[in-house]
This record gives structure tokens, sequence and C-alpha cells, in this order.
């Protein structure tokens, strides 16, 4: 794969997380910060991995990732997804939201090597929902998306879906799980308990 159309990791940390009671990526799951389970599994993929968050945002000390400050206005996610494009050098993006957690390596690789022949994004989708969020998008999506992203009001399925984009299917849809509230945080912490119980030897 040619450096230049090799993707480029974003993990967006953007948003006010008022539901959750604000500094959404620093609340933690099972001991660990919300944030490094999408950044582990993006970063198993990908060499290159940034967050992109406003100036006031609050992260957990992570070491060696670089922290891109998107504008402060409008918060829309849309503004996260087209200012990791513009600073991409022109490379593709994967984008991945700090509050899905249960996002995994196979999924991120399915997105960034499908091909998007003349589709501006590839775009994660469970049970028919498009999870915007966990994308790959091509430096022309950002043409296509930069005038949403300014005025920062138009719902962001109706937008990417607009675009066009390819759709790819999580094989199970609870990696597109995403923590806005105490209630999903509890509940997400019971998902990872059954998880590991899962893996749990027999006695």
């Amino acid at each position: 794969m040619r450096l230049r159309s090799t993707p480029v990791g974003a993990i967006l940390a953007g948003g006010a997380g008022l539901r959750i009671g604000g500094e959404k990526a620093t609340v933690e799951l099972h001991g660990k910060p919300l944030i490094c389970y999408p950044r582990e599994a993006v970063g198993e993929v990908l060499k290159s991995v940034s967050i992109l968050a406003k100036t006031d945002t609050k992260l957990p000390p992570l070491a060696g990732v670089t922290v891109w400050i998107e504008p402060e206005r409008p918060r829309h996610p849309l503004v996260g997804i087209t200012h990791a494009l513009a600073l991409s050098g022109g490379r593709p993006v994967l984008v991945c939201a700090a509050d899905l957690p249960f996002v995994t390596p196979e999924l991120v690789r399915r997105l960034v090597r499908a091909a998007p022949r003349r589709a501006p994004a590839v775009v994660a989708c469970a049970a028919g929902t498009l999870q915007p969020l966990l994308g790959c998008y091509q430096s022309r999506a950002l043409d296509l998306l930069a005038g949403a992203a300014r005025e920062g009001t138009a719902p962001l399925r109706e937008t990417i879906a607009m675009i066009d984009p390819i759709v790819i299917e999580a094989d199970d849809p609870d990696e597109l799980f995403d923590v806005d509230t105490p209630d999903d945080l509890l509940q997400a912490a019971a998902m990872l308990d059954r998880r590991r119980a899962a893996t749990l030897p027999p006695y």
C-alpha cells in the first residue's frame, strides 16, 4: 500500500459528554479510561493514530499520542471528521469515536482494506443502522462535508448517508455499542464481565 493511500487513525474526543457528566474520555470502564479501548483497537491496525479534541477536553495520560486540536465551534462530530481530513496530508482517515469500547481490530481492518472505488467513505453499520463515527474517509470527503461541518446543525447519519458511502456490516452489533450515559457505562461494564467470564476455563 502506497504511503499516501495508507490511512491515519483519528480518535474523536471533542464532544462535551454532557449526558455522562462531562469528561467522557477520562471516564473509567473496568479501571481503564474509556478512550483507551478504541485507541488500542485502532492502534493495532494503524501506526499513526491521533486524538481530535477541543482545547478544554480532558484527556488521560496517553504516552506517545499526538493530539490534534479542532475548532472550538461548533461542537459537532463532523468538525472532528473534517478537521482530521484537513490535517491528514491527503491520506484517508480512519475515524473512531472515543466512546466505542468494543470496536475490534478486525472491524478496523475491514474498513481500512475495503476498496472505496469512487465512494468518499467506508462506514460501519450494525443491524441496518449506520455508525458514521467509525469509518474510513477519503480525502475527497472533506469537500463534501465541510459546509455541514461549519454549520454544525445537520443530523450526522443523514449527512453521511447523503454522500453515499460504502457500508460494512459489523459481525457483532456490540462492536458499535456507544457509551453516552451512566446507564450505558454500567451496561458496558456488564458486557465486559460476561465476555471475560466466557473466556475463563471451566472448573
